[in-house]
């Protein structure tokens, strides 16, 4: 049996931390003369205490480095029973959600995807936006070291790839897990300042530019307005696509910049990628609305850059009702959405590496059928894949259509319509956010969806983010015989 005393302690610290990170919006509100600085306060009790107990009961079994399964087993829990936590603001204070509605927030804000459950979003007092905000740039910090450090010693999905890949590039400079995670911080934390900077230099308040400054580098997407980011056009849109590209590239990248090595940035094919595929999918769709509907130029560019950034690496900001710049420029808007990021940045969805494999294997497949007896590989940055890396990835993809496709079917039943239940199956398992259709609010909210309904998109959030393979390895029975 899996000792699950390890797995408790880091869920008991880790509750105990977002219990204190609850003191941050409760001072805020407190400061703002706002009485819901007492339901941040109470949270943070319960959550401090609860995480405090746990870590002390399990303490005695942190002797040794987590194993495999308990890898698997901590990954796993640390996002099923956060947002638990984080949910508790939301319904002891504003907006007094139930507890299915406050725990699809959380989810939606530690899983960094955006979809909100809110309907008045500017009615919320000061600290309960800010709290979303701090929901989503903790997850995107969570799944940035996640994905470094666990994930590939977990072979997921091909992430095996990077535990030689990334932390051989790495290993001369950072050989330790924890050096890897602090540097991961602060390159995270600095590019969240400079982002807030920017945004308050290009005229958001203070409090507008922390919040979207969380929620940008976190590429989640929370907005404190209903409008989203149509509250800021102009220069701010520029600025927040330049933070969502950043966000969504690989952060081993930045750390090495930092330490004077810049070119693995530009060698690296997933980065060339991820903005050559940009840049095609800006193309289409600024020349389709130019020539459909004889747009000007410049502020199409402007509209269709930010909203196919936002989508690619979901973020999910909008500044523009995209399903009125017609049926092409909406397909490929959803085409991006199940792109997503670079690995080990805080963008979601497949990852554009596991494309470019896919890709690879496909193009080794035909020439071995055009030349039977010709040696061919997959190859990856010149570098030979090995099958078991290929087969990772291929089986990732199978997986993610097949939940894809059961997240769509048990949405219908529900009783949503097919295109919400598409959207909506769309922006959970792939961690992008927006969601379109009839039962949808006007600032995107799901509040009117049947609870059956966000308990799917719960479940579709929860296992997007973990990567899918993480999560299901629990059910074999085969798992707790380990």
């Amino acid at each position: 049996m899996i000792d699950l005393r390890p797995v408790g302690y880091i869920i008991g610290l880790l509750a105990a931390v977002l219990g204190l990170a609850m003191l941050i919006p409760a001072l805020v509100d407190y400061l703002s003369g706002d009485e819901h600085w007492r339901a941040f306060v109470e949270a943070a009790i319960i959550a401090a205490t609860a995480g405090g107990l746990l870590a002390m009961a399990s303490a005695s079994g942190m002797r040794q480095m987590l194993t495999i399964p308990q890898s698997f087993l901590m990954t796993a829990t640390v996002w099923a029973i956060l947002p638990a936590f984080g949910a508790l603001p939301f319904m002891i204070g504003a907006p007094g959600l139930s507890f299915t509605d406050a725990y699809f927030e959380a989810m939606s804000g530690l899983t960094t995807t955006g979809t909100t459950a809110i309907p008045e979003l500017d009615a919320l007092p000061a600290g309960a936006n800010l709290w979303r905000g701090i929901l989503q740039w903790l997850g995107g910090l969570g799944i940035i070291i996640v994905a470094m450090i666990f994930l590939p010693v977990m072979k997921v999905g091909g992430m095996q790839f990077f535990r030689s890949e990334g932390f051989d590039t790495l290993g001369k400079i950072l050989p330790r897990a924890m050096d890897i995670s602090r540097a991961l911080i602060r390159i995270y934390v600095g590019l969240t300042l400079a982002c807030a900077l920017v945004y308050g230099a290009l005229g958001m308040t203070t409090f507008d530019a922390a919040v979207h400054a969380l929620t940008t580098v976190s590429t989640g997407g929370f907005s404190n307005y209903d409008a989203s980011f149509a509250v800021y056009t102009g220069a701010p849109e520029y600025a927040a696509s330049v933070f969502m590209l950043l966000a969504a590239m690989p952060f081993i990248r930045f750390v090495q910049m930092a330490q004077g090595n810049v070119a693995p940035l530009w060698r690296d094919p997933q980065v060339r990628a991820f903005l050559r595929w940009h840049a095609y999918a800006i193309a289409v769709i600024v020349l389709y609305r130019l020539f459909r509907h004889e747009a000007e130029f410049w502020p199409t560019l402007r509209e269709v850059t930010f909203n196919v950034v936002s989508i690619f690496t979901g973020t999910g900001y909008a500044s523009e009702d995209i399903t009125k710049w017609g049926h092409l420029a909406f397909v490929v808007l959803i085409i991006t959405g199940l792109i997503g990021g670079c690995t080990s940045s805080t963008g979601c969805s497949v990852k554009v590496f596991r494309y470019l494999i896919l890709f690879e294997a496909i193009k080794t497949q035909i020439r071995r059928l055009h030349s039977p007896h010709r040696v061919a590989r997959v190859n990856y940055s010149g570098r030979p894949v090995e099958d078991e890396i290929v087969n990772s990835v291929i089986a990732f993809f199978s997986l993610f259509i097949l939940t894809f496709g059961l997240l769509i079917v048990g949405l219908s039943l529900t009783g949503l319509e097919a295109k919400t239940a598409m959207t909506a199956a769309w922006t959970a398992i792939a961690n992008v956010g927006p969601a379109w259709g009839p039962e949808v609010s006007g600032n995107g909210a799901i509040n009117a969806f049947p609870e059956s309904a966000k308990w799917l998109m719960s479940i579709g959030m929860f296992l997007g983010r973990l990567e899918l393979m993480s999560v299901f390895v629990l059910l074999l029975p085969r798992f707790w015989r380990a």
